[in-house]
């Protein structure tokens, strides 16, 4: 893998600037964004992520910023190799709404060491974001992660409990819930009979997802869906999108 360009903090920030839409920030605002951010699409993002490829030190830069835009990058160049526990124990903590807690802290810290060590202790926090990112973490391994090299016997165990409380979670944590059940269902192959069984008895899923048209997936029919795709069991190499 060929080496990244070097680029300083000062200078992701002001291309960042540069790609932003002033005109649609309502619609993260709406989701629980706060200012200061851009609003830069993720494909703009990526062209400065095609430059960097993975910068340890930048990302932990980047999220420290407190910048919606800066932090979500954060995750798309972070070493998974570098970072430490610490490290994503204070990502986690600053993940402030949904869309770094259930993504950006959860794709890097499924790749790292420390993955379901955290998980595990993430999902018994009273903190909604950080209990949901602990779920969101156990999606991104279910779909990363070889069957062989996953504790089938725990994330069964785990879809159980998810299933006693997607009902009566926190708001954003039932989305999560809902989402494990669809990683387990589409990505690990003794968990789909299983998953699809629990998808049917849990069946819709209320979330709040704010003034936005935004919908909370059926499991069922998504894994189903899935299958009927060709995409069953298909693993991908990296969470991060």
């Amino acid at each position: 893998m060929k080496k990244g360009i070097k680029m300083t903090l000062d200078e992701v920030m002001t291309e960042l600037k540069s790609m932003g839409n002033e005109q649609q920030k309502h619609v993260f605002i709406k989701h629980g964004a706060k200012e200061p951010f851009y609003n830069v699409r993720v494909g703009d993002m990526k062209k400065i992520v095609k430059k960097i490829k993975k910068d340890h030190e930048l990302s932990l830069q980047l999220y420290d910023t407190g910048n919606t835009d800066a932090m979500y990058m954060a995750g798309l160049i972070a070493d998974e190799t570098k970072i430490t526990k610490e490290d994503l124990q204070k990502w986690v903590k600053g993940a402030y709404w949904y869309y770094i807690s259930d993504y950006t802290v959860p794709w890097v810290a499924a790749e790292s060491p420390y993955g379901m060590e955290l998980a595990l202790e993430w999902i018994e926090s009273e903190e909604e974001f950080i209990c949901s990112a602990g779920w969101a973490t156990l999606s991104s391994m279910a779909i990363i992660k070889q069957d062989e090299d996953i504790d089938i016997e725990k994330f069964s165990e785990l879809m159980d409990r998810a299933e006693k409380n997607v009902h009566t979670a926190q708001n954003r944590v039932r989305y999560s819930m809902n989402g494990f059940i669809i990683a387990c269902g589409t990505s690990i192959k003794p968990l789909t009979d299983k998953a699809l069984e629990i998808g049917s008895r849990i069946g819709k899923v209320d979330v709040n997802m704010g003034d936005t048209a935004c919908k909370v997936p059926l499991a069922s029919q998504y894994i189903d869906k899935t299958i009927k795709m060709g995409r069953w069991g298909k693993k991908k190499k990296t969470a991060r999108c």
